[in-house]
């Protein structure tokens, strides 16, 4: 019974898994629960209730698991009920072609999807994501994914503004920061990738050494964006769109913490305009 008590606390307080009380205490739990509504008939039926409905919650999230599968197919239920019938016109449009009037460069992270933040439909924007959303400098023989991007969105989409959007609390950009000052590596791919923006690990070191960590990488998260910008400018096709007036770039931020977007132009002087959220 100390058992059943201890578990009857501890489902009163917040609602716990199988693991989080072990499989004994979980099982018990349920016998005991189960037990106590046959034999103590003078609880009142409020209790009485309470026991139920802790009874199922533990039955319930003692059985639930993550399904992936499962997953994606409520996922794409719920888009194909509440999106793509409700707007035949859209999808018809697209199923004969693309004409986005965006090129995004992203980043992987999760919590800062482009689509998501900035509610681009479908067919509106171009997007790239990678590791600490970074534009390489032009190079026929490495990063040939990224430039296969850009020459796509210019030459045959002909998206008219493109925009480099970091954010706050990059992991890439911490790992580009914590990166020893003798180049050493501890990882196959990621320190490699994200050292195409050590010119902003190196201006924010000598500019802001006062500062901690932490808000080093702040700054850094800008710069970066900043020289992912200029590293567009050495492809031919974006320099000629530019000089054309055919293409606008811009750097942004986008800072989860605090519900804010920035935006700044080309000439990497941030002057922001900002969105609070």
């Amino acid at each position: 019974m100390a058992g059943f008590k201890k578990c009857m606390l501890l489902c009163c307080s917040a609602k716990v898994s199988k693991e989080d009380m072990g499989n004994d205490t979980y099982e018990d739990a349920i016998a005991g629960l189960t037990k106590l509504l046959s034999e103590k008939n003078h609880l009142g039926d409020v209790a009485a209730a309470k026991i139920k409905q802790l009874t199922t919650e533990l039955e319930v999230t003692g059985s639930d698991q993550f399904d992936p599968i499962e997953r994606i197919k409520t996922g794409f239920n719920h888009f194909k009920t509440e999106k793509y019938e409700k707007n035949p016109k859209l999808y018809g449009e697209l199923a004969k072609g693309q004409s986005p009037k965006f090129l995004v460069f992203a980043c992987s992270d999760s919590r800062v999807c482009p689509s998501h933040i900035l509610n681009f439909q479908p067919g509106e924007a171009f997007v790239v994501r990678n590791i600490a959303n970074m534009v390489p400098p032009y190079c026929q023989t490495k990063y040939s994914g990224v430039g296969a991007a850009i020459e796509y969105a210019i030459l045959h989409l002909k998206v008219e503004n493109i925009v480099v959007i970091g954010h706050s609390c990059c992991g890439g950009i911490k790992g580009l920061m914590s990166i020893p000052d003798d180049g050493t590596t501890a990882s196959d791919f990621i320190e490699n990738w994200v050292q195409i923006c050590a010119p902003a690990k190196s201006k924010v070191k000598s500019e802001f050494s006062d500062l901690s960590f932490g808000d080093q990488c702040s700054n850094c998260e800008k710069e970066a964006v900043n020289v992912s910008l200029s590293n567009l400018l050495t492809y031919p096709f974006v320099k000629d769109a530019l000089t054309n007036n055919a293409v606008s770039i811009k750097g942004a931020h986008y800072d989860f913490v605090k519900g804010n977007f920035e935006v700044w132009n080309l000439d990497c002087k941030i002057s922001p305009t900002t969105l609070t959220s």
